[in-house]
C-alpha cells in the first residue's frame, strides 16, 4: 500500500485524533532517508483535499473537523449545494453569501455551520476551493470604452468574466465567445478575469445557438488526428481465427429494431418459444472492444467523451464514424461481431438460466419501431405482407414483453411516462414543426428486453465477485419524500408507509393513481425531481427506480462508455484473463471510470435538453400574437404554467392578469382572485396568447386570451347562441 493511501487509513480510523507531522513520522517509523517523500505525500494530500492542517497544525480527515468535501452545485437564483464526495453523507446548502468567490462545478471545502435538525438541511459555507471546474466560459461579449466583459450563457454562473482592453480578440457587442479564465475572485475582485479564445458569431447567425451549447458543455465536435487514424487503420474484414473460436449465430433468425434516423444500431434480438412454454430472448449486442483495444486513443478518447450526445440537428458520437456506424454497428446482412446473452424466461418472467459469450451474428433484418407497431397494434396489412416471416416472433415478443413489464410493475418498479418532442427542422436548421414522440409497443418490447438482459448481466458478475460497474439509483431522502407526500394530500393522495423509509412500490402507487388525472405531468414531475438520480459506481447497491437489486448498462457500448467497459470486463472473465493483478487494477480504477461516465452523462442530458428548449423557444418566436389552446400543468406564486398539444410549455405571469389581484393558494392548489373569486386549476384547460419569447434563455412568456378560461369563453358562446334563438322567437 502506498504512502497516501497508508496515511488515509490511518486518519479514517475512529481511534484517531488529530497529529503533528513529527508525530505521523514517528507512528510511521519513518527515518531520515523517508523524511522528504513523506512531508511531500501530506502536502499533496492536503492540495488535494483528502486531509486538512489545522490552525495548531494538526492533520486529519475533513469528515472529523465538519468540512464537507465535493463538488459545488449552484443554483440560478444563487445558492448552491456541496455535493459530498461521501458516498453516505449529506449535501450541504450554501447560501447566496457563503460562496467566498467559488463557482459552478468547483471542487471544494465547506465548513458545516448550522447541523441538520429534522426541518431543515445542513448549512454551510466554502472556506477553500481545491480545484476550479471552469477552464472556459462561453457567453455574450458586451463591451465598453476601456474593458469589456462576457456574460455567461450558464446561469449557474453568477458572475460576470472582466475582459481587459486588447484579449478580447477582435469581438464586437452582441458576439457569442468561449473565454477563457485567467484570474480567479479572490479578496476585493468579485468579479474572474478572462480572455477571448474562440469568437463563434452574432446570436442570430445560423447554427450559433447549438454551437454555443456544444461549447459550453465542453462536448468535443472533432475527434483528433491519432484517433482518427487508429480507427481508419481498423480492418473491415474479420479474420477467419476470430470467426472460429466465437459461437456461430449466423443461421440464428436475428433483428434489429431502432428509430427510422439510427445508425448505430448496438443491440439485435432473437426469440423462439421452447417446447417447455418458457421463451429463449436472446440480446446481441456489438462486440465494440474487439476495435477499441484497452489504453488505444480509441479508448482514452471514449473514456473522456463517456457518451454520445444526441442534439435536434446532430449527433457527437463517442466513437469515430467508422465504427459507430460501420465496424460496430449491426447492420443487416453483414457477419458482425457481438457478445450474446441468452435467457430462458418462464411465464411469470423469471430467468431460469442464461448463458454469455462472444459470438458471431447475422441480422437478418433492419427494423423500425413504426413498421412492428403498426403490424403489432393496427394489423397492416401491407407490412404484415412483407414481413411475414417475422410475425410469430412479433407476436411472441408483445407477449413475453408485458410478462416482463408486469414482473417489473409487481415489484414496485416506477414507470414514468412523460411525452417527449419530436422537432423537425428545414434544411436551414430552423424549427418548422414539434410534435409529440409516440412511444408504442414496439419501443416497449426493446426496452423491456434491454432491461431484463442489463439486469441478469448485473446479477452474474455480483455473485461471480468480480470488479464490475453498475447503474445505480440510491433510494430518496426521507425529508425530500415527506415533503412530496405533504405537497400530494392537497390532490388526496398519500404515501404509505414512510416513517423510516419509502418503497418504490408505494411511490409506483401514487404514479398509477395519477394516471390520466389533469394533476398527472405537475405530480410525476415533482416525484422525479423527489428522487435521486441514478449514476454508476463501482459499489452495487441496487437501483430504487426499477425496484431492481442488480441493474448494469451493457446493452449500448458504442454510444456509452460504462457498457464498453462491463464489455471488456465480460471478455476477460470469458477467457480467463482475469488476473489478481488486472482484478486490483479494476478495483482502482472502476469508480475513476464511474464518476467520469456520470459526470458527461449529466454534461450530455444537459446539453440534448437545452437544445430541446431552445428550439421550442425559436419555433413559438413566429407565433408570437397566436392564439393557443393549452391545459395548466402547475401553478406557482408568480405565475400559471401552461402547456400546448405540442409539449411546449410556456408562462402566464400573474402580473399580466389585470382583471383582478391573483394570489397562489398552495394549500388549495390553486390561483385565486381577490374580488372576483376567479379560479386556476391544475387542469384547466386556457386559450392563451404567446406574448413573449426569449429565444436564448427557452422561455416562452403567455397571456390570457380575454381572461378567461377556454370552457368560460364555449359557455358565453352558448349562452350567447340562445339568446339570439330567443330573439329569433
Amino acid at each position: 500500500m502506498k504512502i497516501k493511501e497508508r496515511l488515509l487509513d490511518y486518519m479514517e480510523r475512529s481511534a484517531y485524533k488529530p497529529m503533528l507531522k513529527k508525530e505521523l513520522m514517528d507512528a510511521f517509523s519513518i527515518d531520515k532517508n523517508q523524511r522528504k517523500e513523506f512531508g511531500e505525500a501530506l502536502k499533496e494530500m492536503e492540495k488535494e483535499g483528502y486531509i486538512i492542517q489545522t490552525k495548531t497544525n494538526r492533520y486529519a480527515v475533513p469528515e472529523r473537523l465538519d468540512l464537507v468535501v465535493g463538488r459545488l452545485e449552484v443554483f440560478p437564483k444563487g445558492f448552491g449545494f456541496l455535493i459530498s464526495e461521501k458516498k453516505d453523507s449529506e449535501d450541504l446548502f450554501i447560501p447566496p453569501g457563503a460562496m467566498n468567490g467559488a463557482m459552478n462545478n468547483d471542487r471544494v471545502i465547506g465548513r458545516i455551520e448550522s447541523p441538520k435538525t429534522e426541518t431543515s438541511r445542513a448549512e454551510g459555507e466554502i472556506i477553500r476551493i481545491i480545484k476550479r471546474g471552469n477552464k472556459e466560459i462561453v457567453g455574450t461579449y458586451e463591451s465598453s470604452k476601456n474593458f469589456g466583459f462576457v456574460i455567461p450563457d450558464d446561469k449557474r454562473i453568477q458572475q460576470d468574466i472582466f475582459i481587459p482592453k486588447g484579449k478580447e480578440k477582435g469581438a464586437s457587442t452582441r458576439q457569442k465567445v468561449v473565454c477563457q479564465i485567467v484570474k480567479w475572485p479572490e479578496g476585493r475582485r468579485k468579479s474572474p478575469e478572462g480572455k477571448v479564445s474562440e469568437i463563434l458569431g452574432y446570436q442570430e447567425d445560423k447554427g450559433v445557438d447549438i454551437l454555443s451549447i456544444i461549447k459550453q458543455h465542453q462536448l468535443p465536435l472533432e475527434f483528433q488526428k491519432n484517433v482518427l487514424s487508429e480507427a481508419e487503420g481498423l480492418k473491415d474484414e474479420i479474420p477467419k481465427a476470430e470467426l472460429q473460436r466465437r459461437k456461430d449465430l449466423r443461421n440464428h433468425t436475428i433483428v434489429t429494431i431502432d428509430g427510422a434516423d439510427a445508425k448505430d444500431l448496438d443491440d439485435g434480438v432473437s426469440l423462439e418459444k421452447l417446447n417447455n412454454g418458457n421463451f429463449k430472448l436472446g440480446v446481441h449486442i456489438a462486440d465494440v472492444t474487439h476495435y477499441v483495444g484497452e489504453g488505444t486513443f480509441l479508448d482514452e478518447e471514449a473514456m473522456e467523451r463517456g457518451t454520445s450526445v444526441y442534439l435536434i440537428d446532430r449527433v457527437i458520437p463517442m466513437l469515430p464514424e467508422k465504427l459507430s456506424n460501420n465496424l460496430c454497428s449491426l447492420n443487416p446482412n453483414t457477419d458482425k461481431l457481438a457478445v450474446s446473452v441468452f435467457m430462458e424466461i418462464d411465464s411469470k418472467g423469471n430467468v431460469q438460466k442464461e448463458e454469455i459469450f462472444e459470438s458471431v451474428i447475422n441480422s437478418k433484418e433492419r427494423l423500425v419501431y413504426e413498421d412492428v407497431s403498426d403490424i403489432l397494434e393496427e394489423e397492416d396489412q401491407e407490412l404484415m405482407k412483407r414481413y411475414k416471416d417475422y410475425l410469430g416472433m412479433f407476436d411472441a415478443m408483445k407477449e413475453l414483453s408485458q410478462i416482463l413489464r408486469k414482473k417489473r410493475m409487481d415489484r414496485g418498479a416506477i414507470d414514468f411516462d412523460f411525452p417527449e418532442a419530436r422537432i423537425i427542422l428545414d434544411d436551414e436548421g430552423n424549427p418548422v414543426d414539434i410534435e409529440e414522440e409516440e412511444r408504442r409497443i414496439a419501443n416497449r418490447i426493446i426496452e423491456e428486453f434491454m432491461l431484463v438482459c442489463n439486469e441478469t448481466v448485473a446479477e452474474r458478475y455480483h455473485w461471480l465477485e468480480i470488479p464490475f460497474l453498475y447503474r445505480i439509483h440510491q433510494e430518496p431522502d426521507l425529508e425530500e419524500i415527506q415533503e412530496f407526500n405533504r405537497f400530494i394530500y392537497n390532490f388526496g393522495y398519500k404515501i404509505k408507509g414512510i416513517q423510516n423509509e419509502v418503497h418504490p412500490k408505494a411511490l409506483q402507487e401514487i404514479n398509477e393513481k395519477v394516471k390520466g388525472k389533469k394533476e398527472e405531468k405537475m405530480l410525476n414531475t415533482l416525484m422525479l425531481r423527489s428522487l435521486q438520480k441514478a449514476e454508476y459506481s463501482a459499489d452495487n447497491i441496487g437501483h430504487f427506480g426499477l425496484a431492481a437489486d442488480y441493474y448494469s448498462h451493457f446493452t449500448s457500448p458504442i454510444r456509452r462508455y460504462p457498457d464498453l467497459m462491463i464489455h471488456r470486463i465480460i471478455k476477460w472473465h470469458l477467457k480467463e484473463e482475469l488476473s489478481k493483478n488486472l482484478s486490483k487494477k479494476l478495483e482502482k480504477n472502476l469508480p475513476k471510470i464511474a464518476d467520469q461516465s456520470s459526470t458527461r452523462e449529466r454534461e450530455a442530458a444537459s446539453a440534448e435538453r437545452e437544445t430541446v428548449d431552445l428550439k421550442k423557444a425559436e419555433y413559438m418566436s413566429n407565433k408570437i400574437g397566436e392564439e393557443f389552446e393549452g391545459v395548466i400543468t402547475s401553478l406557482t406564486s408568480f405565475g400559471i404554467f401552461v402547456e400546448l398539444p405540442n409539449t411546449i410549455e410556456g408562462l402566464i405571469r400573474l402580473s399580466s392578469l389585470t382583471d383582478d389581484y391573483y394570489h397562489y393558494d398552495r394549500e388549495n392548489q390553486q390561483i385565486l382572485g381577490e374580488r372576483r373569486k376567479k379560479r386556476f386549476r391544475i387542469g384547466d384547460s386556457l386559450l392563451v396568447k404567446v406574448a413573449k419569447v426569449n429565444v436564448m434563455e427557452g422561455e416562452v412568456n403567455f397571456t390570457l386570451v380575454n381572461g378567461e378560461k377556454s370552457e368560460d369563453r364555449t359557455k358565453d358562446k352558448k349562452d350567447s347562441g340562445k339568446k339570439d334563438q330567443n330573439t329569433k322567437k
